[in-house]
């Protein structure tokens, strides 16, 4: 089967094939594999770093949505004026108002582009915090794994860990971790 609606039953089939392979394995080595698991969404709310990234990925947008909506409003008053003025105006002078409005139409456009199209200036600024923050989470996670001999650690939050005992829950000690490298002034 092809096509979008087989993705879901390879999705689900790969699932299974984790599983029964982590099984057969498991059996020769279970005493030995030690997991552990994090909540990557509950980590990015509750560290103090990537709350800041996000407040200043926010004062960033809000700065760029201030300055489109002004750039909207010289669009509309332009537009008013032509529709206004035009009938009293020399074709010279209506000329040289429709070339303003349409100067200020493609300044608007290339700006919204420039900043929330898909090679944005929005879009590589949080590809940039995020990265960053991801980072920090990882070193820290690294780190965890490696005291407490863990060879796996997985993810909660994307929502493939259907089950897993509260004991090997790592996301409390990674975000007091990462928030003590934060107050202390060090990021790895």
């Amino acid at each position: 089967m092809t096509g979008a609606g087989s993705r879901p039953l390879r999705t689900a089939a790969l699932r299974v094939g984790v599983l029964v392979v982590l099984a057969i394995a498991g059996h020769a080595a279970a005493a030995d594999f030690r997991v552990g698991y994090i909540d990557s969404s509950r980590i990015f709310q509750e560290y103090k770093s990537a709350q800041e990234a996000q407040a200043r990925f926010d004062r960033q947008v809000q700065g760029w949505r201030e300055e489109a909506d002004e750039k909207d409003r010289l669009v509309k008053k332009l537009r008013a004026e032509v529709r206004d003025m035009s009938p009293v105006l020399s074709a010279l002078k209506r000329q040289e108002k429709e070339e303003a409005l349409q100067k200020a139409i493609a300044a608007h456009e290339q700006f919204v582009q420039s900043i929330w199209g898909p090679q944005g200036r929005a879009a590589q600024e949080n590809e940039r915090a995020t990265q960053e923050v991801v980072g920090q989470i990882r070193s820290v996670v690294e780190k965890i794994a490696g005291d407490k001999a863990l060879d796996m650690v997985f993810d909660s939050s994307g929502g493939f860990l259907i089950y897993a005992d509260k004991n090997l829950d790592l996301t409390s000690e990674v975000i007091r971790q990462l928030n003590e490298r934060s107050a202390s002034g060090t990021s790895h």
